[in-house]
């Protein structure tokens, strides 16, 4: 548990002495909603306008404030973010799938977790009125690359509904 001292004291981790290296991450997560609000979201008539194109960029956004939001994070300058939405009639959802990019010395698991969150978080807001018993579920790391411990992809049986 690298963000504890010897005291047992939270702290933010000091990665000084790192290498900055190019280093990825992807995370993934869908919400479950009533078979006509996926419609809805699909025709793009929902009353708060293009939700998918405005969760886009919510999860972007939200990737470079995550040191704003979990406390001991390290603020990243991140050099690609890329959102991923599909739509997914038979299970009656959407997909989020977003990958992180930086050159730096510590990875960027939480920047892509928080977007995916922040994504899905949007398209509750978007289309609470029509519909307040959706679902977040399945939100994970897919995969992450670079830095001292090397890459790691969830095995197939780890890996969630997302």
């Amino acid at each position: 548990m690298t963000h504890f001292d010897a005291q047992g004291q939270a702290h933010m981790v000091d990665v000084a002495a790192k290498s900055a290296t190019h280093r990825v991450a992807r995370a993934t997560g869908r919400i479950r909603m009533q078979p006509d609000t996926l419609a809805r979201v699909a025709a793009g008539n929902a009353k708060k306008g293009d939700v998918i194109g405005i969760a886009r960029i919510a999860a972007i956004q939200a990737a470079k404030r995550t040191s704003d939001l979990i406390p001991l994070c390290h603020p990243l300058p991140l050099t690609h973010v890329a959102a991923e939405f599909i739509l997914d009639e038979a299970q009656s959802s959407i997909h989020c799938t977003v990958q992180a990019e930086t050159l730096g010395r510590t990875g960027v698991e939480m920047e892509a977790l928080t977007a995916v969150q922040v994504g899905l978080l949007t398209i509750y807001d978007m289309c609470k009125a029509i519909d307040r018993g959706m679902v977040m579920e399945g939100i994970q790391l897919l995969e992450k690359r670079g830095g001292k411990s090397g890459d790691w992809h969830a095995t197939a049986g780890a890996q969630g509904a997302g």
